[in-house]
């Protein structure tokens, strides 16, 4: 019997829609799906511990020989609500950063957003995502996913920044915080219909996946669905793919990553579009 490809996937609301076919849908149980965090993504994949990963975007340019499936992507056109920094001072005045150690993209956004653009330079301490432990060793915290939907009182932190909101006021592009990627062996030529396929099918059902999550996350269907549908964006258009080149340029230029290699998109694959 043929061995089922081993996908990591991050264990975040924003992933939902892209394994809700591969856990509900015709693309169910094609896949041996392990649920963690993006930087274990990454580090599975590296380890070619599975054989596609919902991989931190900034990941691609640190793990060697990667393709990407083309035209999917967790990315954002608008405030992503889920990346934030909240501070106890204006973030020009930022000196201490505790950075959620499950993070990877969004660290290194944090880096080119504080040094690039508010010629910024601060301590970053890796932290659990605590946000009263967080802000009791840093001036500021850096959360991602769940744990940055649920907003602190303002007492707690006077001052809270979207990170792509952020990127956008200085760069007028979308960010892409995460991408497919898999190593050649994984034939995702083959396999990547599934992953577009499974991608509408969760966007065909954002009522079903609201109605599981707002529970688990102390809000409202309705919040989890504008969530979905307006703050966080599944492409990998071409203005997506604008602002993740730019990423990498920055990071490179920032010593964040060796090098800055091009997009290698699998062989066979167009770029994939949600269905209408």
């Amino acid at each position: 019997m043929t061995r089922r490809p081993r996908v990591s996937v991050v264990q975040y609301l924003n992933t939902a829609p892209l394994v809700w076919g591969m856990q509900h849908g015709r693309e169910q149980g094609r896949f041996e799906l392990e649920l963690t965090t993006p930087a274990r993504c990454a580090d599975d994949l590296a380890a070619r511990r599975v054989d596609v990963g919902i991989i931190p975007a900034i990941e691609y340019q640190r793990i060697d020989n990667l393709e990407i499936i083309p035209g999917l992507a967790i990315a954002s056109k608008a405030p992503v609500r889920s990346v934030m920094i909240f501070s106890r001072v204006p973030l020009p005045e930022v000196r201490t950063v505790a950075l959620d150690h499950s993070s990877r993209t969004s660290v290194a956004l944090t880096t080119i957003l504080l040094r690039h653009f508010y010629r910024r330079e601060f301590e970053g301490l890796f932290s659990d995502p605590d946000l009263d432990a967080m802000l009791a060793r840093a001036d500021a915290a850096l959360l991602i996913g769940d744990p940055a939907l649920a907003r602190p009182s303002p007492a707690r932190a006077p001052y809270a920044y979207d990170l792509a909101s952020e990127w956008r006021k200085f760069t007028g592009l979308p960010f892409v915080f995460a991408l497919w990627a898999g190593h050649p062996e994984a034939r995702l030529g083959e396999i990547g219909p599934d992953f577009a396929a499974s991608r509408d099918y969760g966007l065909a059902h954002i009522d079903e996946i609201a109605a599981e999550y707002a529970p688990r996350l102390g809000t409202t269907p309705d919040d989890v669905k504008v969530y979905l549908t307006r703050n966080i964006d599944y492409t990998l258009d071409e203005d997506n793919l604008k602002g993740l080149r730019l990423f990498y340029r920055l990071a490179r230029e920032h010593g964040l990553i060796p090098a800055e290699k091009s997009l290698q998109f699998a062989s066979g694959l167009i770029s994939a579009a949600p269905a209408g």
